[in-house]
């Protein structure tokens, strides 16, 4: 079973370094998973209360639920009632569905949002807490009718998410044209120091400009790379080999 799990692994990490869309990554996720009862996909990062249920969903990097299960979810608000969403600040570890309904209680809400989903050929899943190099917490569903997965095959089912997530991120960035950015070598200057711990006054000092001038140059970082603050654009830069 081991060796099982290691090969469809392998095999599903060599064949995710081609895709170029997310629909790539959907069919290789099908080709791997759909044995384990796995036909349904959701994978995104949680922006929290600053974004409303709509615009969450619509920020999803992968996202293959029935369409009228997505306008029943935002509908009713879902996105706060869903028992899966609260536990990926909790809990590190792949969790079900069922233990997600086990730590909700009696909470009438959370049960009516999981029962629902199986109205639409989601009666069992799976959910992956992850996190962004950006400090967001993120998560990857999958689900289905029915999903029989062992303990050894949830451990691969973590690795595959959070490789599958990675690709998805990148596939996101290069349609928004960040995977080809570039960074005046001040620019570069800069967010290295930041990326050191050094402080706006500290960076100022080191490389002879003003406070004013660090800011300047990171405000063009940030606009450069799509970043709302100088730890996301610190992120990215080191995701695309811009600093070291």
């Amino acid at each position: 079973m081991m060796r099982r799990n290691l090969d469809l692994t392998l095999g599903f990490l060599k064949l995710l370094d081609r895709c170029v869309t997310a629909e790539d990554v959907r069919q290789i996720l099908n080709k791997h998973l759909n044995q384990f009862g796995i036909t349904t996909y959701v994978a995104g990062v949680v922006y929290g209360p600053k974004l409303r249920p709509r615009e969450q969903l619509g920020q999803a990097l992968l996202y293959t639920m029935p369409s009228e299960w997505r306008r029943r979810y935002t509908a009713q608000g879902y996105w706060f009632k869903d028992p899966t969403i609260p536990l990926l600040g909790i809990i590190r570890d792949p969790f079900t569905w069922g233990e997600a309904m086990d730590r909700a209680g009696e909470d009438a809400a959370a049960r009516r949002v999981l029962g629902e989903a199986g109205e639409f050929g989601m009666a069992q899943g799976v959910t992956v807490p992850l996190s962004t190099l950006e400090g967001d917490l993120a998560g990857f569903s999958f689900s289905g009718p029915r999903v029989e997965l062992a303990p050894a095959e949830r451990s691969m089912l973590h690795v595959v998410a959070t490789y599958a997530f990675a690709q998805l991120l990148l596939i996101r960035d290069a349609s928004l044209g960040l995977d080809s950015v570039t960074l005046a070598p001040r620019e570069r200057e800069t967010l290295q120091w930041v990326a050191e711990g050094k402080t706006a006054w500290e960076i100022g000092q080191v490389m002879g400009i003003s406070e004013k001038g660090v800011e300047y140059h990171l405000q063009a970082v940030r606009a450069k790379l799509g970043a709302v603050n100088s730890t996301q654009a610190v992120a990215k830069a080191l995701r695309y080999g811009l600093i070291a």
